[in-house]
């Protein structure tokens, strides 16, 4: 789907954070997911003794399934951006192109603590951010598409000539800690090109993340009743050249159970839907018509997920308001994105070399 027509129909994702971190639950979440016809599962970061960083998780999930795009959360504050960069793209390759990037930036005064370093706040993290963006995509063309060779004959398996150097360097008046990054990344260019990058829209702006250098923004509202006016304005000032992402907390009547009886406190800050299938699929049909995709966030995982795949995605495929999954297909192509040419290999070409 093109982010400049909302006309099309749109996509759903699904924020699989309930799902528990042990395998067999895991590998039970993503694939009922799938089988719902989800077109991607999220995986939120958030520090845990014992348990799987969202990365991980994300690349557990890719060998078992096939067609839902998987897209971690990964910080960009207190991670290096060089590992964040060979991680993403090595997902890609696991998941077959699939794969995807929720930008993370923000305050965590134990995260700084575990890395030996000041608390980063106010608009020094979306700096942050946006330096990581641009290191990654910079190392992810740092390789051209067909620097691997294999040439047994001469015993090379790269030809040098088509990794090149990134020469990253932090801009004047970046508030955190300087840092450079040479280059070239230590795997090749991922399968889809570009990773899609996905950033809340509370870092998008002047001093913070470019809003085109993003592939898709996620929008956060107080309630339901003006999530759809949120998307609205975020558009406007976001432009037409990014898809959006509306967030919604979803609580659903299941098992005989009314949802309001079911219901619990969330903490989010996001818009809560609680109430019944049809009327989750009649929120969701009119959201579409303004957000590009929405992902939902269950109140109970495997509870909300079984009456979202038996009655409100089904619904919303009769009423046309959901584009078909993927088949064989890259995360790029479920939003729209043409596969780009690395910068490198133009800049080289274009020299005559």
């Amino acid at each position: 789907m093109n982010a400049e027509d909302t006309s099309q129909p749109g996509f759903l994702a699904i924020e699989l954070d309930g799902a528990g971190w042990d395998g067999a639950d895991l590998t039970r979440a993503v694939l009922a997911a799938e089988s719902a016809g989800f077109h991607a599962a999220t995986f939120t970061d958030a520090p845990a003794r014992g348990r799987a960083n969202a990365l991980q998780r994300a690349a557990f999930a890719g060998p078992v399934t096939r067609t839902i795009a998987l897209v971690p959360e990964v910080d960009t504050v207190y991670t290096e951006p060089f590992h964040v960069s060979t991680q993403l793209a090595s997902l890609d390759y696991v998941s077959g192109g699939r794969a995807g990037w929720i930008v993370s930036a923000a305050e965590s005064p134990e995260a700084a603590a575990a890395v030996g370093r000041s608390s980063v706040t106010g608009a020094a993290l979306g700096q942050e951010a946006a330096a990581s963006i641009e290191v990654s995509r910079r190392l992810w063309d740092s390789w051209e598409d067909d620097a691997v060779i294999r040439d047994v004959a001469t015993g090379r398996y790269i030809d040098v000539d088509k990794l090149h150097y990134v020469d990253f360097e932090t801009p004047a008046g970046f508030a955190g800690a300087g840092y450079s990054v040479k280059g070239p990344s230590i795997i090749p260019r991922p399968l889809q090109g570009q990773l899609p990058v996905l950033v809340p829209a509370s870092l998008i702006g002047e001093g913070l993340v470019p809003a085109n250098s993003v592939d898709a923004v996620l929008v956060s509202a107080p309630t339901a009743e003006l999530l759809a006016i949120e998307v609205r304005d975020v558009r406007a000032r976001a432009g037409t050249g990014v898809a959006l992402v509306a967030e919604l907390d979803v609580v659903v009547d299941s098992r005989g159970q009314a949802a309001a009886v079911r219901s619990v406190s969330f903490d989010g800050g996001r818009a809560a839907f609680v109430g019944s299938a049809a009327g989750l699929a009649d929120f969701l049909a009119d959201l579409l018509k303004e957000a590009d995709g929405v992902r939902l966030h269950p109140a109970s995982l495997f509870v909300d997920l079984e009456e979202l795949g038996r009655l409100v995605l089904p619904e919303l495929r009769r009423r046309g308001a959901l584009r078909p999954v993927v088949q064989d297909g890259t995360f790029r192509d479920l939003l729209g994105l043409a596969r780009p040419a690395s910068r490198y290999a133009s800049a080289v070409a274009g020299t005559g070399k």
